[in-house]
């Protein structure tokens, strides 16, 4: 079989889809957890929500469907009941420009929820996030103009990640 044929081959046993988004199923709070994601980030609103009317497994009132953007990605998300529950294997990534941006975001998704290590936390529906400066991507990736180790050794003692603090562990090394 020749290349060309072969790669003719790969491409068609690969799937055909429209689009592939991230769902969330939450335990109940779908809808009071869609509000606050999509007030948090420009770009972002709900397109679509279906409630039960009560007919099916899914209580009244519950969300059955919802379709939404968070800075322009689009996810969809349902109250599913009690066998629901996040984990850490799921985390959203905010990438901040400025110390300030990560101090807002950090304050705003803890209340009510809990602080943790390396710049990760769950907010009060149990989803975990990472709120990392945009900076960290470049630091960590390009060791020889600065001290990726010292970064990485900062960052393994913070909750919240202070900017300065890891430019300060980059520029060590240089």
């Amino acid at each position: 079989m020749s290349q060309a044929s072969t790669r003719r081959a790969a491409v068609s046993t690969q799937a055909q889809v429209q689009s592939v988004r991230p769902s969330l199923t939450f335990k109940s709070g779908a809808e009071e957890a869609i509000n606050f994601y999509v007030s948090l980030f420009k770009n972002s609103r709900i397109l679509s929500l279906l409630r039960s009317d009560g007919e099916g497994p899914i209580p009244k009132g519950s969300v059955l469907h919802a379709s939404f953007l968070i800075d322009g990605q689009e996810y969809t998300a349902f109250d599913g009941g009690e066998p629901f529950a996040f984990t850490e294997a799921f985390s959203f990534v905010a990438t901040c420009e400025t110390q300030e941006q990560i101090d807002e975001l950090w304050t705003r998704l803890t209340d009510g929820g809990e602080p943790g290590p390396c710049g990760w936390l769950k907010d009060r529906f149990g989803v975990s996030w990472q709120v990392v400066p945009a900076a960290l991507g470049e630091m960590l990736a390009n060791p020889k103009k600065g001290n990726a180790a010292k970064v990485m050794e900062a960052l393994l003692k913070m909750g919240k990640l202070d900017l300065d603090a890891l430019e300060r562990a980059y520029r060590s090394g240089t």
